[in-house]
């Protein structure tokens, strides 16, 4: 089966073969519902459309779609004599159509059974279905048949009621599970918002059970819940940019796999058509994720985790770029970085902040004054006090600071010598003798220790920041008390941060602190300037390997 879909803004519109199901995604306004038309008249008679909003809350002036339950009911009441005319509502319509076609198939068989026909037996109808899927996925209620109407039985209470009290959602599946079963064959069935009224938990059982009921059917799914598409595995997804209302044509495309980036997480990003903000730490509880949303809101802010992912999608979604056209950073911490790796990682879109890790963030100056002004104090004396604690921990810290940064750049260093090529194992033996020498471990520590005592007595308070990883820095330099605040423990002054942000962002207190983490991150450098970097190849195997 082929199935062609609406014409292209730019280049020939898609054909897709085979029976594999396509799961149509865009966001709100991106001209889906007009693409899911244009396609269906495309299909003629090959299309059957289902909706449960338009099953479930038919509205008063009804429009019945072509190819849909609706109509189907309507013709049949041209040729039954039982059926109402005055039914409204897709959902009732199709109880109605059920309970005729069980009703009819139960005639028949009476009537073979009275003409003697030999190996009579009863058949299992479309309601048969309906009743033992729909139980499999809602077990603790029984569908009920009596003197023509269906009811629920509760297993809890034993309790009986009309499908009327039944949730949305029950419904909702009760509808599609019915309704695709009067789709022609070989149809190209239309769901239009399948996650309707469903929780996600469902998502896959429902679908995977009524695509397993009409195998020969194509199911093409219009959706801004992103995170349906990847409950169809081996599906095809296209992701719908926009509509040219002048030319009656559609920005879209197919989703391609990427061995570096999941399908559901491109598909999360694409869904807000906004630059892409790729950050450290686990979305829900990290100071990133609590932080970075309230400082850069022109970004879709998407936590990986760790350091190492948000390198590798941020380089992975740029390689798409001329396929979705969003513009995509990250944002890692500096930790013992050298400028040299820090350089790289800049000139491939990846931002390393002027201090150590996030907490350290926290700390810089104009942050911690803006906290003392909002909580009236003086945010000299605030700042000073914060100050000189700080250096007193790192300089009573400095010896075993310099001995990580040393190890940390000797690791690189070790990272990059050992992957280079050897004729033999004496080639490779004789290189291990001289790596020692050639590292001199013991010079690097030593420089790192002038370097850092002379942060200690020119009272370096940036560059002590920009090395020291400390993660108790915040309690144990006092800064909450200093400024303020009732409560001095590190997450009170992490939510008054936080609430300074989200509560007062037109203040300038607000204003400061925003403006000192962007510079801090240095998002905001010259475009010009990165795009140059861009092109730039690293120098040399060292800084190739090294990340």
């Amino acid at each position: 089966m082929t199935i062609t879909l609406p014409p292209r803004t730019s280049g020939a519109p898609i054909a897709l073969e085979g029976n594999g199901s396509i799961v149509v995604i865009g966001a709100n306004g991106a001209g889906k519902t007009r693409f899911a038309s244009a396609l269906s008249r495309s299909l003629g008679e090959r299309a059957f459309h289902v909706s449960a909003l338009r099953a479930l809350y038919t509205p008063a002036a009804e429009t019945i779609m072509r190819d849909s339950i609706g109509i189907l009911y309507e013709k049949m009441t041209e040729r039954s004599h039982v059926l109402r005319h005055d039914i409204r509502g897709e959902l009732n319509q199709l109880i109605a159509l059920l309970l005729h076609d069980e009703m009819v198939n139960l005639l028949a068989y009476k009537g073979n059974v009275h003409a003697g026909v030999e190996k009579t037996k009863l058949k299992r109808t479309k309601l048969d279905f309906l009743i033992s899927r729909w139980q499999e996925i809602f077990p603790d209620n029984r569908i009920l048949i009596e003197e023509g109407r269906m009811f629920i039985a509760s297993q809890t209470d034993g309790d009986q009621f009309s499908m009327a009290r039944l949730s949305d959602g029950e419904k909702a599946v009760m509808y599609h599970l019915g309704a695709v079963l009067y789709a022609p064959r070989d149809a190209v069935v239309i769901v239009e918002n399948p996650g309707m009224f469903l929780h996600p938990s469902l998502h896959r059982l429902v679908w995977d059970i009524i695509e397993q009921a009409r195998p020969d059917c194509t199911f093409v799914y219009f959706t801004h819940d992103l995170s349906f598409a990847p409950t169809r595995v081996g599906g095809r997804t296209v992701w719908v940019r926009s509509y040219d209302a002048v030319r009656h044509t559609w920005d879209y495309d197919l989703l391609k796999p990427n061995e570096n980036i999941s399908e559901e997480l491109f598909m999360s990003i694409i869904g807000a058509r906004k630059p892409v903000l790729f950050i450290e730490g686990d979305g829900v509880n990290s100071i990133d994720a609590k932080l970075y949303p309230l400082i850069f809101k022109e970004y879709t802010i998407k936590s990986l985790g760790s350091c190492n992912k948000v390198i590798e999608a941020t380089r992975a979604f740029n390689d798409l770029n001329s396929f979705h056209a969003l513009d995509s950073r990250g944002i890692v911490d500096r930790d013992r970085r050298d400028e040299h790796e820090v350089a790289y990682l800049r000139r491939r879109r990846v931002c390393v902040p002027e201090v150590a890790e996030i907490e350290n963030i926290l700390m810089l100056e104009d942050v911690i004054r803006a906290v003392a002004t909002a909580h009236g104090r003086s945010e000299d004396q605030a700042f000073g006090k914060v100050q000189r604690a700080i250096i007193q921990l790192f300089a009573a810290d400095l010896h075993a600071q310099a001995l990580l940064h040393t190890r940390h750049r000797v690791k690189s260093i070790v990272e990059h010598r050992i992957d280079g090529k050897f004729d033999n194992i004496d080639s490779l033996e004789m290189h291990l003798y001289d790596l020692l020498r050639e590292i001199n471990p013991r010079g690097i520590y030593e420089q790192l220790c002038r370097e850092f005592k002379r942060y200690v007595t020119t009272h370096d308070y940036a560059a002590i920041l920009r090395v020291y990883n400390r993660k108790s820095m915040i309690p144990e330099s006092g800064v909450a008390r200093h400024c303020g605040l009732t409560k001095t423990d590190k997450n009170h002054y992490i939510n008054a941060i936080l609430n300074i942000l989200r509560n007062s962002p037109e203040s300038a207190e607000a204003e400061r602190i925003s403006l000192a983490v962007r510079r801090c991150i240095g998002l905001d450098n010259d475009e010009s300037e990165i795009e140059t970097n861009q092109q730039e190849k690293p120098h040399g195997k060292h800084n190739r390997k090294k990340h």
